[in-house]
């Protein structure tokens, strides 16, 4: 129902209710019908089906069947390694997503706990959860709103609904009907919401909403949405599910082939199980989490804070960043910017060198400074309302003298008159100072051409300035009772101030390096539509006239399908409820885009959970949007989330490196015990060669390669496609070729090396590991040679394959590790013949990057 557009006794009617409140039986009957007024949870996740539900992958089924397989056949070692990397990767799991389900739980916590009301007539205090339609709640300063109130009476009540709507102003609440039928919560000036506060005044409403019901209802509903999965996350899911069903068709293919070629059953089943655990590629998990936690820990310096790791990847992806305006985009500062003074329009830049001091002008200056409640506190900070210290601060600036002008009456502001007056002592004399709203300040002037004046008003507000007016009045003596009738008449004018929240510096250039790196931002703000519009054409979001700037209304009126036409051509968005918010994310994704979304009230929560990437604000952040949020900028700036898309993109290019690294050593792996049985060669790795080559030697390269300094063109390049798959852009076709040449050079090793008779499954082994690193050292940079790079770029990754080899050589030297690895002890001969065979898989990427390289500049010439 559009309780905003009843009257007050049709309220009462509808509710059933009077003057004097409920009485507590019916108060009582309507609590079984309608429930308590608290916020339900949806289906809550148990610790335990969260743990479960990390063992639902695929790649993670295949692994455990591999482990029960190897442990039935005897072969515990395989077992217990596969189980520990399992049970690692679970807990990981289980941590990340655990502590996403705190959001409801900080919704819950800011409903009002007590309530003040009418029960029988009299005033009581009762739980908040007891209220029910038709209570007459009685507010004061202080005081928490326990339900949505439609407001009954109003002495300057004025209620914050910054966590709701994300507007920072408190909002001055009236009682009578608005006519409008779409409003959105906002611009609801007569109905007070569950959840947020009274900052000034007295009043009472009628209970209209309870619960679920209430627009915080709404939002805990909309909260109780599935998350949207990450870039990488549905990529791996993809790639696992093909991975897997490619391993089991070549399992099943390799032990029946063997088993009627009449080879022992249960050397096939421990071959075939190699051949699983080759396939899959098991650091691949940790590396992922463990590259992804050092980005979040760099981008704290860079004030980001990240909460659910797959955000920092996310970041690298983001097509689109949808963000707030008041505190993201601008100063959240209100500000003078436009004076207009005896016929001239002065800009604030250049107020101090051209202001022309006569008379009014400087009676406009001391109506700045003395027409306010602003207070000075020990520091010299001024605090008040953000337009009256605004107001000062120009005051200030012109050494505008206050003390000598004490205020001796005033007629106060309130919503219907839209004025306030104070009168001061002025030379002997009484002179009043009036402001407010320009066309109700010239209705009460007198001896104005006032054609102008409008034409000037006009001028400013499509500027997107809040415009207030300024008059003055001479009077012999201190007026007794002032009243507005007798006393805000025959006014003299003054001027007009242009105030508005003006950008960030920094932001303009951030908004050109989005546009440069192929990202769109968008603004959504609470704010009136022309004020939204003068920031986006400032900052450049709103470039050309192409670009749509559309109100929550309008929005409310598209159809579907006229929606999805215009979504991508709209670049601001006016006065729009959480459900719009929402709306708009999800109609981005269904156009394909990979949504960034920033925001910093509970209306905001529902879309930041929705969005790839949910951006809460640290610094005015409510905890409802933090707790829904991906990750939380600690300055609230939008600069901010540039230069974590850069990092993000960063991550990103390296977590593909490693991808790319460590699929090619499993590709090898599965074509050396494929190929090895098929030319007649003896097979060449047991399962727990394969698992220390998966682990080990592949593991702490690959979480060096997350260290690597960003590409160049990291951001003048456009967002990878969210369609992209992990083999595009050549990786998948490097994978192979790769694999083969590794896999072609370790059988004719094997072979050469049964010939002469040597070592030949440790050299096997050896060759694998070292020739690893010679890959990893040659894809640091996907279009520069490892030459151009620099061995010492990144120090970690000669440190990391150091290590490497080290373990290498203990468990290939040391007579302890023989056993358990089942290797022998080298010569120097073969050890030197197995670093010369791996060098080749270095020096042939460096010649693929060679004739890439080449090829790129002669397609550009």
């Amino acid at each position: 129902m559009n309780w905003h557009n009843l009257t007050i006794d049709e309220v009462y009617q509808a509710t059933k209710s009077s003057p004097g409140g409920l009485t507590s039986a019916t108060s009582k009957e309507r609590l079984k019908q309608v429930g308590p007024n608290v916020l339900e949870e949806g289906t809550k996740k148990t610790a335990a089906g969260i743990l479960l539900a990390q063992f639902k992958d695929v790649m993670i089924l295949i692994l455990l069947a591999a482990a029960i397989v190897s442990g039935i056949v005897g072969d515990l070692k395989d077992t217990i390694v596969i189980l520990v990397i399992v049970i690692l990767n679970a807990v990981v799991g289980f941590i990340q997503e655990f502590r996403a389900e705190k959001a409801m739980q900080a919704l819950k916590h800011m409903a009002a706990t007590q309530a003040k009301l009418l029960r029988d007539g009299k005033i009581t205090w009762l739980p908040a959860s007891l209220l029910v339609p038709g209570d007459l709640v009685l507010l004061e300063a202080g005081a928490s709103i326990p339900a949505d109130l439609r407001i009954a009476e109003s002495v300057n009540l004025k209620v914050e609904e910054a966590a709701l709507t994300g507007e920072s102003v408190a909002v001055e609440k009236v009682s009578n009907v608005l006519e409008t039928e779409n409003l959105s919560p906002g611009d609801k000036k007569n109905i007070a919401f569950k959840g947020t506060h009274v900052t000034y005044g007295r009043g009472s409403g009628i209970v209209v909403a309870t619960g679920m019901q209430t627009e915080l209802g709404r939002i805990a509903k909309l909260l109780q949405e599935k998350e949207t999965l990450t870039p990488l996350q549905q990529r791996l899911a993809s790639f696992g599910k093909k991975l897997s069903i490619i391993v089991g068709f070549i399992c099943v293919v390799f032990f029946v082939a063997g088993w009627l070629r009449g080879e022992d059953p249960m050397k096939m089943v421990l071959t075939s199980i190699s051949l699983a655990v080759a396939a899959i590629p098991e650091a691949l998990p940790a590396v992922i989490t463990i590259s992804l936690a050092l980005a979040a820990k760099r981008l704290i310096r860079h004030n980001t804070l990240i909460r659910k790791l797959p955000a920092v990847e996310t970041l690298g992806s983001v097509t689109y960043i949808c963000t707030d305006k008041t505190g993201t985009l601008t100063k959240n500062k209100m500000y003078v910017e436009e004076i207009f003074a005896g016929n001239i329009l002065y800009s604030r830049s250049k107020l101090k060198q051209s202001l022309q001091h006569d008379h009014e002008t400087d009676l406009l200056l001391h109506a700045f400074a003395l027409n306010n409640d602003v207070v000075e506190d020990e520091n010299r900070t001024l605090k008040g309302d953000s337009t009256e210290v605004a107001l000062m601060e120009v005051a200030r600036e012109h050494n505008t003298s206050t003390g000598t002008l004490p205020r001796v009456a005033e007629i106060a502001f309130d919503s219907g008159r839209k004025l306030m007056t104070t009168f001061h002592t002025y030379n002997e004399r009484i002179i009043s100072f009036t402001k407010g709203a320009p066309d109700v300040i010239l209705e009460r002037c007198k001896d104005l051409d006032k054609i102008p004046v409008l034409q000037q008003i006009d001028q400013m507000a499509a500027n997107g300035h809040r415009v207030l007016g300024f008059a003055y009045r001479y009077w012999d003596a201190i007026p007794k009772n002032p009243n507005s009738k007798e006393h805000e008449t025959g006014l003299q004018f003054l001027g007009l101030a242009g105030i508005i929240d003006p950008p960030r510096e920094e932001v303009c250039d951030a908004v050109k390096q989005c546009k440069s790196a192929g990202i769109i931002p968008v603004m959504i703000t609470g704010d009136h539509p022309l004020t939204a519009k003068t920031i986006a054409e400032r900052i450049g979001i709103v470039s050309n006239s192409e670009d749509v700037i559309v109100t929550g209304q309008q929005l409310a009126d598209f159809s579907d399908l006229e929606f999805e036409s215009k979504v991508e051509k709209i670049k601001v968005y006016a006065r729009v409820s959480p459900e719009q918010k929402l709306q708009i994310v999800k109609m981005l994704q269904q156009k394909g885009h990979f949504v960034a979304m920033t925001g910093d009230g509970v209306n905001d929560a529902p879309s930041l959970k929705k969005a790839n990437i949910g951006i809460a604000m640290g610094v005015t952040g409510t905890d409802v949007s933090k707790e829904a949020s991906h990750m939380i900028l600690l300055d609230d700036n939008f600069s901010t989330i540039v230069n974590a898309v850069k990092e993000g993109r960063r991550i990103y290019d390296n977590i593909l490196k490693f991808i790319k690294f460590l699929m090619t050593t499993n590709s090898s792996e599965i074509l050396v015990l494929l190929l090895g049985p098929l030319i007649g060669l003896p097979v060449a790795l047991l399962p727990i060669h394969i698992l220390w080559i998966n682990l080990v030697s592949d593991g702490v390269p690959a979480i060096a390669l997350s260290f690597e300094k960003a590409e160049k063109d990291i951001m003048t390049r456009p967002p990878r496609p969210p369609q992209q798959g992990i083999f595009a852009d050549g990786r998948g076709l490097h994978m192979l070729w790769v694999g083969m040449l590794m896999a072609g050079i370790a059988l004719c090793l094997q072979a050469w090396s049964i010939r002469n008779d040597l070592h030949w499954q440790t050299m096997v082994f050896n060759f694998l590991c070292l020739a690893q690193f010679g890959h990893v050292l040659a894809i640091r940079s996907g279009k520069d040679s490892f030459f151009q790079v620099g061995l010492f770029s990144n120090k970690l990754m000669i440190v990391g394959i150091l290590i490497s080899i080290a373990l290498q050589a203990v468990i290939t030297f040391v007579p302890f590790f023989q056993p358990i690895f089942e290797t022998e002890a080298l010569t120097f001969y073969e050890f030197i013949l197995v670093g010369a065979c791996a060098s080749l898989v270095f020096f042939a990427v460096e010649v693929e990057k060679l004739i890439s390289r080449r090829k790129t500049k002669h397609n550009y010439n």
